[in-house]
């Protein structure tokens, strides 16, 4: 090697070194910065202006949610979404829209909102036994359930487990219909334990606060909400997805989350498909999100039954309240009038 080759090659090494150092130095400077000078003890008050109560589930732990109870008729439940800082929040504007005409349960799921945030496994099945119990053991009588985003995944799981529960599905912006190709990409990462390794090197208890903090600070939360609304997001929006993504223990379940760990492998063809309740799935376009399969799904079955809702991005009860509310209600008092 020429003594020209030779310096260049200690460069490149004193470059890498220095970065490495720097990359590191960074990353101690902003844990220690994180456990200084970061509230993780935030109080979050009554999200929805509404009776707060709470269950206790065999699987799933306490579960709070939020309830007017003072409507006729079947028991609605609302699932919100699943995000870094997913809770009630998410779903304010569902629960004021039918408070005053049934019986409204806005359910947090487990390790989000101001249910059970403890360090456990979280997983699929235990979002569906959460519901299931719910349903079953606090209600007492079948439900009608309107999800948002990947909460679908887990309502179609409860229906298709225990249909006698579960009376029909709204699904707002699901999640589980992009082209196989991807099903099989998701696959192949999890036979190769992906997820399960990211997770172990995200949930080092040395950083994992602080990269939740990277991953839930409120520019980052901001973004979110603005790439999902084609209106003015409302800043008390972020502030309470804020404050609920920084109390004790929010961190481990949106970290599972991030993994990929929530999803339900092939929910589509496994799940969906097999649904015997009427169904409505209401969209439109949504960041990182494909409906490329859902047509396949409509025309198989002629219990599911769509409504996409223009110029909305993945919150149309915010942005189109006006059209979204409409199709829900209607659908639902189709399956009433069909009852009786």
């Amino acid at each position: 090697m020429t003594d020209k080759a030779k310096k260049k090659r200690r460069l490149l090494h004193g470059g890498l070194s220095g970065l490495l150092t720097a990359g590191l130095l960074t990353s101690a400077a902003w844990i220690l910065y994180s456990r200084k000078y970061i509230d993780h003890n935030a109080c979050v008050k009554g999200v929805l202006e509404a009776e707060q109560d709470s269950f206790e589930g065999a699987t799933a732990g306490r579960l709070h949610f939020y309830t007017n109870k003072r409507g006729s008729g079947r028991p609605l439940v609302i699932l919100h979404g699943i995000h870094m800082a997913a809770g009630a929040h998410d779903i304010a504007p569902i629960f004021y829209a039918f408070r005053s005409q049934r019986p409204v349960y806005a359910l947090e799921l487990p390790g989000f909102g101001g249910s059970e945030r403890s360090d456990r496994p979280y997983r699929p099945s235990m979002y569906q036994a959460a519901l299931v119990e719910f349903i079953r053991d606090y209600l007492g009588e079948a439900a009608d359930i309107i999800t948002l985003g990947q909460s679908a995944e887990y309502a179609a799981l409860a229906a298709q487990s225990n249909p006698e529960w579960v009376r029909s599905l709204v699904l707002i912006n699901p999640s589980g219909f992009e082209m196989p190709q991807m099903g099989r990409l998701l696959d192949s990462f999890a036979r190769v334990n992906l997820p399960d390794n990211l997770y172990a090197l995200m949930a080092v208890p040395l950083w994992s606060v602080a990269l939740f903090d990277i991953l839930s600070s409120r520019p980052r939360l901001s973004q979110f909400y603005r790439k999902r609304f084609t209106a003015d997001v409302p800043e008390e929006l972020v502030s309470i997805a804020y404050a609920s993504a920084h109390q004790n223990g929010a961190h481990f379940a949106p970290l599972v989350y991030a993994c990929g760990r929530l999803a339900v492998r092939g929910v589509r063809e496994k799940v969906y498909d097999t649904l015997t309740q009427p169904v409505l799935v209401i969209y439109d376009a949504e960041p990182r999100k494909s409906y490329d399969m859902l047509g396949a799904t409509i025309r198989a079955h002629p219990n599911w039954s769509v409504r996409r809702i223009h110029q909305s991005r993945g919150m149309p009860h915010f942005d189109r309240p006006g059209e979204t509310f409409y199709a829900v209600d209607q659908f639902l008092k189709a399956r009433e009038k069909r009852k009786k």
